[in-house]
């Protein structure tokens, strides 16, 4: 897949955004004002609402990890944003919200129809996006995975060997199959986990972490809902990135 720079912004710290197209897939490429070696590289999970609406957030998150000596980018998932749709996660969803709004439980069959195919369509153009950026001059790698839909980053973590360290948001469903491949994770992970999430089973998000194989784990658990992780998990997540990533 060839990697096409569209535009370039150096945003009032001084970081370098840029978008970018991968084939047909948009992105955004952040890099630090001032670096004089190449960056070791975060990629930046979202979860499948569209890098537009997720914008304000993913640019924070990564004037963050510039800020740290980082390079951070991002990609449009598979059905977001201005792609195509994905016809069966479209279903799944309507399926979901259903169950939800009719205080029914979520079953198997509805989460494995709305995580299975977007991890396997995701986790392959992140990949494909790694070999471009890692192809860059001002970026170097070791490389981080961060955020986002945590079953995309079990997969990451468990097939592709640049991705040396991942801070995970246990705040998604997650498929049965997943725990099994959660076993075969062996690298640094950051779990983050917020204890009163109203659309997270916690006693799912406390099984995956038991379930992964990575001799060095640390769960984060902070009181509050989805959207109310406090500043602190930010910096201690940086700390995280630090030290496995320089």
């Amino acid at each position: 897949m060839t990697m096409r720079f569209t535009s370039e912004q150096r945003l009032d710290d001084g970081v370098v955004e840029r978008d970018f197209t991968l084939g047909e897939i948009p992105g955004v490429l952040w890099t630090p004002a001032s670096a004089s070696a190449p960056a070791p590289l975060i990629l930046l999970g979202h979860p499948p609402l569209g890098l537009r609406k997720m914008y304000p957030r993913l640019v924070a998150r990564a004037r963050a990890a510039t800020a740290d000596g980082f390079a951070a980018a991002t990609i449009e998932l598979p059905g977001s944003g201005d792609r195509p749709r994905l016809p069966a996660a479209e279903q799944a969803r309507g399926n979901l919200r259903r169950a939800m709004e009719a205080g029914e439980p979520v079953t198997d069959e509805i989460i494995d129809a709305l995580i299975l195919p977007l991890v396997d369509k995701a986790v392959p153009e992140w990949q494909a996006a790694l070999d471009a950026l890692l192809s860059l001059p001002e970026i170097g790698g070791p490389v981080g995975y961060s955020g986002g839909v945590i079953s995309i980053g079990i997969r990451l973590a468990v097939v592709e060997p640049r991705v040396v360290a991942a801070g995970l948001f246990a705040g998604s469903f997650v498929p049965r199959a997943m725990f099994e491949e959660a076993r075969q994770v062996t690298i640094p992970l950051h779990v983050l986990l917020q204890w009163d999430d109203e659309g997270n089973d916690r006693q799912a998000a406390l099984d995956l972490f038991d379930a992964f194989g990575s001799e060095e784990k640390s769960l984060h658990a902070n009181m509050g809902g989805h959207t109310g992780v406090p500043q602190s998990a930010g910096v201690a997540a940086a700390q995280f990135f630090t030290r496995h990533l320089k």
